[in-house]
C-alpha cells in the first residue's frame, strides 16, 4: 500500500508539474507583445542576415585575396629565380642593392638563406663589394629565419618533381627554391608577400559590419514599430467591437481597418458569428417567453378550474367531472411541454444517445397513424396513406416515431379546409425509401422555409391547432434525424400546402437480397 501511495503522491506531484509549466507559458504568451515580437523577429533576422553577410564577404575577401597573392608569388617567384641567376651589369655584384630592387620592385619581400637559416643578402655589410672584414662573405646579419628554412625544405621535400614550392606560411605567402651562387654552397631564395594588408582589410571590414549592424539595429526598431502598429491597429478594433458584442451590442460591425484578405476574412468570420449570436439570442428570448407563456396557460386553467371546482361547482358532481378532466388535461399538457424541452435539451446536448434497431417503417408508419385515429372519428379529419409493404430501415425507434408523429401533427395544424392529410411511405431506389406527409394548408413562403425547423417558430398563417403541441415539433424532427444521419426537408407553394419528407436507408432481406 505504501508503495501505491508513493507511486500515486509522484504521480500528482507530476500533473502540478506540468500544469504550472503550461500556465507559466501562457503567462508568457499573455504578458509578450505583438510589437516586442515583431520588433524582436526584425532585429534577429536583420543581425542574422548582417552576420551572414559579413561571414561570407570575410571568406570570399580571404579566399580571393590569398588565390590572387598565390598566383602572384607563383609568377613573380619563378621571375625573381631568374633575374638573381643573372643579374644585370649595372649592379656588379652588389647583390643586397639588386634584391632591395627586386623587392620594390615586386612588392615582395626577397631574401637568399644559408643551410642554417641566416641571410645571407641582402645586408648591411661589405658582402657585396667583396665580402665582410672577417672573410664570412656576410653570413650572420641578425636575421634568424632557421625555423622558416626548416619549413621550406620540408615543403621542397614533398615537392619531388618540382624545384621550387609555393606554400602559405604564418602571415605570409612564401615561395620557395633552392640556388647556386657559389659554388656548391647551400642556398635558398626567400620571396615572401605579407598577408598584413588582408588582416587590416578584414579588421576594417568588422568595424564597418558592426555599424551597419548598429545602423540596421535601429532601422529594424522604427520599421518594427510602424508595422507592429500596422498590423495591430485592427486586431485592437477587432476586441473592442468583441467587448461590445460580449456586453450584448448586436449591431456592431467588425469590418473596419481590414489590411489584407486575412484580416477580411477574419471580419466576415466575426460578423457571421455576430449574426448567429443574434439569431441565438433572439431564439432565446422567444424560447422563454413562449414557454413562459406556455407554462402559464396551463396553470392558469388549472387554477381556474380547481377554483370553480371549489366555490361553484363541488355539489354538483357532473360539472366537477368535466371542470376535472379539464385540469387532467392541461396537466397533461404542461407535463408534455416539459418532456419536449427536456427531450430536445438532451438530444441537442449529446446525453441522449441514438440506439439503433431494425425497424419495420411499414408496420410502424401504420401505428403512428393509429394514434390520431380520435381526430377522424371525432373532428372529421381525412387520412389518406399510401404505405408500400417491407420497407427495413436502422434507428432509434422511439424517437423515429416521436419525430413521425410530430410531422403528421404538423401537417394537421396547417392542413386545410378540407381537414385532408397525405402520408406516404414509398422506395425511392434500390437503397432508399421515403417518408413524406402532405397537407393541403395555404403553404409557406419560400423565405420561411429556412426557418420551420427553428424552435418555437410559428408560421404567419393562422391554423386551428387540433393536436397538443408545444411549438417545439419540428426542432425535435429536426434535431432526432440530423443524430440518425437522415436527409430530411421541405417543399411548398403557396395556396397548395406544404410537403414533408424524410429519406430512409433501406435494409435489404439477406435470404431474397430485396
Amino acid at each position: 500500500m505504501a508503495k501505491k501511495d508513493e507511486k500515486r503522491v509522484r504521480a500528482e506531484k507530476k500533473v502540478v508539474r506540468k500544469r504550472n509549466r503550461k500556465l507559466q507559458y501562457r503567462k508568457r504568451q499573455t504578458s509578450t507583445s505583438i510589437y516586442f515580437l515583431l520588433w524582436a523577429v526584425f532585429s534577429v533576422l536583420c543581425l542574422v542576415i548582417i552576420s551572414l553577410f559579413g561571414i561570407t564577404q570575410r571568406v570570399a575577401m580571404e579566399q580571393t585575396y590569398k588565390g590572387e597573392t598565390a598566383r602572384r608569388i607563383y609568377d613573380n617567384g619563378q621571375k625573381i629565380h631568374a633575374a638573381v641567376l643573372q643579374p644585370p651589369r649595372e649592379f656588379n655584384g652588389r647583390w643586397s642593392a639588386y634584391l632591395n630592387f627586386l623587392s620594390r620592385y615586386y612588392e615582395m619581400d626577397i631574401y637568399v638563406l644559408n643551410g642554417e637559416g641566416e641571410v645571407v643578402f641582402p645586408d648591411n655589410s661589405q658582402f657585396e663589394d667583396g665580402g665582410g672584414s672577417d672573410g664570412s662573405n656576410g653570413v650572420g646579419n641578425g636575421l634568424d629565419f632557421s625555423e622558416k628554412l626548416k619549413t621550406l625544405k620540408k615543403e621542397l621535400a614533398g615537392e619531388s618533381d618540382s624545384s621550387f614550392v609555393v606554400y602559405e606560411g604564418v602571415g605570409e605567402f612564401v615561395y620557395g627554391s633552392q640556388i647556386s651562387l657559389y659554388g656548391d654552397s647551400e642556398m635558398y631564395l626567400y620571396v615572401a608577400k605579407s598577408l598584413d594588408l588582408l588582416e587590416a582589410a578584414q579588421r576594417q571590414m568588422g568595424v564597418r559590419t558592426g555599424l551597419i549592424a548598429l545602423f540596421v539595429f535601429i532601422l529594424a526598431f522604427a520599421v518594427s514599430s510602424v508595422v507592429s502598429g500596422w498590423l495591430t491597429k485592427p486586431i485592437s478594433e477587432m476586441r473592442e467591437k468583441a467587448n461590445l458584442l460580449a456586453q450584448g451590442d448586436f449591431n456592431v460591425d467588425f469590418h473596419g481597418s481590414d489590411y489584407g484578405e486575412e484580416m477580411a476574412g477574419l471580419a466576415d468570420s466575426l460578423n457571421f458569428a455576430r449574426d448567429e449570436l443574434s439569431k441565438a439570442d433572439l431564439m432565446q428570448k422567444e424560447l422563454i417567453a413562449n414557454v413562459s407563456h406556455d407554462f402559464k396557460t396551463p396553470l392558469t386553467m388549472i387554477k381556474a378550474y380547481a377554483s370553480m371546482i371549489q366555490e361553484i361547482s363541488g355539489g354538483n358532481v357532473e360539472k366537477s367531472k368535466k371542470h376535472a378532466q379539464v385540469i387532467v388535461e392541461e396537466a397533461d399538457r404542461l407535463t408534455s411541454l416539459v418532456g419536449d424541452v427536456l427531450e430536445l435539451s438532451k438530444m441537442q446536448s449529446g446525453i441522449a444517445e441514438i440506439k439503433k434497431t431494425e425497424v419495420d417503417m411499414s408496420v410502424y408508419t401504420q401505428e403512428i397513424l393509429e394514434r390520431f385515429a380520435y381526430l377522424r372519428e371525432i373532428k372529421g379529419y381525412t387520412f389518406v396513406a399510401d404505405v408500400q409493404d417491407g420497407l427495413v430501415t436502422y434507428a432509434d425507434e422511439l424517437k423515429i416515431g416521436q419525430a413521425l408523429y410530430n410531422l403528421i401533427g404538423n401537417a394537421v395544424n396547417y392542413t386545410g379546409e378540407d381537414k385532408t392529410v397525405f402520408v406516404a411511405l414509398k422506395k425511392l431506389d434500390e437503397k432508399t425509401f421515403r417518408f413524406s406527409v402532405r397537407d393541403t394548408g395555404a403553404g409557406i413562403a419560400p423565405e420561411e422555409l429556412a426557418s420551420i425547423w427553428e424552435r418555437y417558430y410559428r408560421s404567419k398563417e393562422s391554423h386551428k391547432r387540433p393536436v397538443s403541441g408545444t411549438g417545439l415539433g419540428l426542432s425535435i424532427v429536426k434535431t432526432v434525424l440530423q443524430k440518425h444521419g437522415f436527409k430530411f426537408g421541405a417543399e411548398s407553394k403557396i395556396g397548395e400546402g406544404s410537403l414533408f419528407y424524410v429519406d430512409f436507408p433501406l435494409v435489404l432481406d439477406d435470404a431474397t437480397g430485396e
